[in-house]
Order: structure tokens, then sequence, then C-alpha cells
């Protein structure tokens, strides 16, 4: 459901009164099931009972703005100048929504002047002395074949006031921001300034989390090479288990509140026999906690793997106080490396040795080039970036809602995470494919790490 006081509607700059370069390609394109018409809507639902539960008449049911090119746009291309800039963790593809951005200007849009901003938010502060680069199509030529970032990333906020001040300075038009949640919101934070202004600067963010946790987005760019990397660690996993007696697989895949990457990896190649995800509490002793079972699949069948998102069974680690990283994020304790002993502790209690391998690839997961797939996805999420800027959209998002580009307003990318349905399709396929049961005895309480 659409939250409450939230509105699907994005912020414009004005009316686009400038003919477009892109206007040839949209001669007689009317909305069908591959493109939609930039007069159309993509709606929220797509079932017949949610439409119908709203009891409202068709033209009032709530939908996105579509992406992709307009006919008419905001900003004169030859006069427009631009930032880009890569905030929070690497994840893989960030290179190539680089390229993508600066190709789709340059080449489609002539824009000639494009900076990149360097280390984060901190590229506009002065007093960090990072000086912005020029990005061109030459200077970006193959940087999509490698991992990281050609910009850097930093984590933590700036003050939104010097960030305004420094595009001002430099007659910024319009401000690309790829990062996570805390990137878009302080992506809201600098529109918010420029309005406060009344600056004619579009901000638009392209949303970037390896745990795939941005909501109303099918999925965020880099998830799917990260998940298909975690699915190599579980391999591995699986062959250390089953080549000696009680063999014992812990794979630890990055997850910090949503748990898609261990599921679509344990998916992936079926070989794990447990996926902990911080979406289902789950108890470890007893007769039908976690423990005994992993015990009696091992009896039985030799051998078991384990996947556990980073941020699973956090509850068992919380003696001390939260503490919380740059980004505002509650710094995590690390269940891998409790599960392993727990595990080898039990192991021993019951007479039995458990040959233990424990894999935490989180580092590798998020530093590798993006796989073909995130490189489509990514550059088809600049092109949309870049068509929406043009057209004087800003607080907005770009993403793909029901398989079809769309603006999703800041305000609505933020307003909660995406997490696993512990009652829904994916889990379902999970408990399937591991035959764990949907439950590991009651509800687990905290308990001393």
């Amino acid at each position: 459901m659409v939250p409450e006081g939230v509105d699907l509607a994005v912020r414009t700059l004005g009316d686009c009164r400038v003919d477009s370069p892109l206007a040839s390609l949209l001669d007689g394109a009317p909305s069908t099931e591959h493109y939609v018409n930039e007069d159309d809507r993509v709606l929220f639902d797509d079932t017949v009972g949610m439409l119908t539960g709203r009891d409202l008449p068709i033209d009032a049911l709530p939908g996105f703005e579509p992406g992709g090119p307009r006919r008419r746009i905001f900003f004169q291309p030859s006069k427009t100048r631009v930032g880009i800039v890569t905030c929070g963790g690497l994840c893989p593809g960030l290179n190539d929504v680089i390229r993508g951005l600066v190709l789709q200007l340059t080449s489609h849009y002539g824009v000639t002047k494009i900076y990149g901003f360097r280390n984060g938010y901190q590229g506009f502060i002065a007093k960090y002395g990072h000086p912005p680069i020029d990005l061109t199509a030459e200077s970006v030529s193959g940087i999509n074949e490698y991992g990281g970032t050609i910009l850097g990333t930093s984590r933590g906020s700036q003050d939104s006031y010097e960030i305004v001040d420094c595009l001002e300075q430099m007659s910024i038009n319009v401000l690309f921001v790829i990062g996570g949640d805390g990137s878009m919101r302080g992506a809201l934070r600098i529109a918010d300034v420029v309005k406060e202004r009344g600056l004619k600067i579009a901000v638009i963010g392209v949303p970037k989390t390896i745990d795939n946790d941005i909501p109303y987005i099918d999925q965020s760019f880099g998830f799917q090479t990260a998940f298909s990397k975690a699915t190599e660690s579980i391999r591995s996993a699986h062959v250390e288990a089953r080549a000696v007696p009680d063999g014992v697989g812990l794979v630890q895949v990055m997850g910090r509140h949503s748990g898609f990457i261990a599921c679509y990896a344990a998916l992936a190649n079926n070989d794990a026999d447990y996926v902990l995800v911080p979406e289902v509490p789950f108890t470890l002793d007893g007769d039908d906690g976690f423990l005994a079972h992993l015990r009696r699949r091992v009896r039985t069948r030799g051998h078991a793997v384990v996947v556990a998102a980073e941020g699973a069974g956090q509850e068992y680690l919380n003696s001390e106080p939260a503490q919380v990283d740059k980004s505002g994020n509650s710094k995590l304790r690390d269940i891998g490396v409790y599960l392993r002993k727990r595990i080898a502790d039990d192991f021993a209690q019951h007479g039995m040795e458990a040959n233990l391998k424990y894999i935490d690839p989180s580092y590798a997961i998020r530093s590798v080039p993006a796989n073909p797939y995130d490189s489509v996805y990514c550059i088809r999420l600049a092109h949309a970036a870049v068509h929406a800027a043009m057209a004087g959209r800003t607080a907005m998002v770009v993403g793909r809602w029901r398989g079809r580009f769309v603006h999703v307003p800041i305000e609505l990318a933020i307003s909660k995470r995406n997490q696993v349905d512990p009652a829904g399709d994916l889990w379902m396929s999970v408990l399937e494919a591991t035959g764990q049961p949907r439950t590991f005895g009651p509800t687990p309480a905290p308990q001393p790490s």
C-alpha cells in the first residue's frame, strides 16, 4: 500500500518548453506492453483484488509517472552543467551508471560540462580538499569493466546548505546522486534547500543498495551480481561439508535488515539446508531449535550447509549498547562467528565432531564488476535518470516497478525498507528448496553473547 500522506506525483522545476533532441524517437509511440507513453501512468497495484479494494474510478487509481524520454524538456542542453556523485558503500555497477550517465548526456543531449564530485558528499565541501574532475566520453571509456567507483565514495552526511552553495558557485543545473537510503535522504535535503532558495537545479537519485532493500522498485542495481557471486561461496561450503564426516558449511552473506541475497543465493544452486534472515526470528536451543535440527540433519545426511544474512539473529548479540556508523546505521555484531562457536559447542556436547568451515565473502561480493544483467540494468537506469533530469524532474529516484521504468518521489523511496516477506512466495520457495521448518521453536528470547 502507498504510505498515508505520500503523493506519487514527482516535483518539477517548471514547464518544458525546449524541443528534445530525442523527440523523433517518440513519433507514433503509444503505450504497449513494452512501452509507456509519457502521458500515461504505471499503476501502483497489479492485482484485481487490490484495484477493486480501493473502490476508486480508473482515473483516480494511484500510479507512477513513467520513465523515458520526453518530447519537450526543461533544460537547454548546450547550457546545462551536470554533477555526478557516488555515496555510501561499494556496489557492483557504480561505474556502469557513471558511464551511462556521461554517454547519454554527451551523445544524445549534447551536454558538454559534466563534473564528477569525489568521495561522496565530501566532494562538495571545501575543507576536505577534493576538487571535482571533468567527466567526458573518453574519461569514462572502459570503466564499466572494473568494480568500485572512479569517483570514490564516503559515508556520512554533510551540510546541505554548503552543498547547494557549491552547486550555485559552479552553476550546476543537474545533480545525479548514486547511493542508498542514507544518500537519498541527503539528496532530498539538497532538493529541499534548492527549493527553499528558488533555484532551478534538478536532483535525481539512482538508488544503489546491494541488499535490495529500497522499496517501490523491483530490484536495485548490483543485487543480481551480488547474489550470483555469493553462490560461489555456498558452492564451496557445500563441497567442503560433504567431503568430511559431520561436515557443516557456514556462509555469512550481506544483508543487514533484508535477507534477499541469502534467499536468492541459496535458491540459485539449491545446496543450502538452512537460510537464516533478519526477517524471520529463530530459536537456537531446545528440541525444536535450530541447533538440534542441524544436528539431526547432519546425522541423517552426513553434512549440511547453513547460509546466514549478516543481520540474522542479532537478538542473540545484544549484550552491549548498539553503536552506529557514519551513515547512522546500527553496527551489527558478527552472527557468523557467533553461530560457528555455538554449532561447534553444541555438537561437542552431543558427542559429535563438527567439521565446520566458515566463509564470509562480503567484501568480495560488493567490489566486483557488474555482471551482464546488472550492466544492462545500470545503463537503462542511467538513461531514465538523464531523461527525467532534462525534463526538469527533481527530488525523485528512477527505478523499475512491475517491469516498467518509473519516477519515484524520494519521500516514497525512503519511507520504509524493502524486506523479505515471511508470508510471501520468495520465502516459501526458500522453505521448499531447503526443507527447513517454517519456524525453529517459539520466537527466541534475547540471550547474552
